[in-house]
């Protein structure tokens, strides 16, 4: 079939298991750097991954925090591949959109043109809500700024899902259906909309069509 995936590896991965992989339909592997999530896994350990996928034109999937990017924006910009940030580096909302600290990933995506980032999961960054629940059409408006800005800054290199089944999240689970709603505040022309759900996702997971 045409589904599409991301897979986690380990460096033991046999050249035949990613070629499965590729075959079955994954176009990418994920890295997670979220402290309190996982546990450590060496740089080198991950490049040599990376280095791996790329005959095969896969990309990288970084989960990180904002405040974690200083560290990591070494490694990151090593990597040989295109690099796709979930949720745009997890910004402190609270914080304003014209801030260092989203300046700093701003940066980094203007720096690096093989840098992507998804503008997905609002229900994840959100601090005052309100929540994609009850028929409500302005969900998570502390978000939107952040995610308007990345779609408008670099309309060619952003992606949106609704992260269903929506893993780990404990204080509410999100009405998908209003998820959607959520598209026109932060891609706010059909130009834009196009690139965000068909155009972008096309190039990057099916090249080949």
């Amino acid at each position: 079939g045409k589904a599409r995936g991301i897979a986690t590896v380990r460096r033991t991965v046999s050249d035949q298991a990613l070629q499965e992989l590729h075959e079955a339909g994954v176009r990418g592997v994920r890295f997670n750097f979220v402290k309190r999530l996982v546990d450590f896994t060496p740089k080198d350990e991950l490049l040599e991954i990376a280095s791996r996928i790329k005959p095969l034109g896969w990309h990288v999937v970084i989960y990180f925090e904002a405040q974690d990017l200083p560290e990591l924006w070494d490694f990151f910009t090593a990597l040989p591949t295109t690099v796709v940030v979930d949720h745009m580096g997890r910004p402190d909302v609270s914080k304003p959109v014209d801030g260092p600290e989203f300046e700093l990933f701003l940066n980094f995506m203007r720096q690096h043109p093989n840098v992507w980032s998804k503008v997905s999961c609002p229900e994840r960054l959100s601090a005052s809500g309100p929540p994609a629940l009850n028929g409500e059409q302005h969900a998570y408006r502390d978000v939107v700024p952040f995610a308007r800005h990345v779609v408008e800054a670099f309309p060619d290199r952003v992606l949106w899902g609704t992260d269903w089944p929506h893993p780990n999240l404990k204080n509410h689970m999100p009405d998908d259906g209003l998820l959607v709603d959520f598209i026109p505040h932060i891609a706010t022309t059909p130009e834009l909309q196009q690139k965000l759900l068909v155009d972008n996702p096309m190039r990057l997971y099916w090249p080949e069509e």
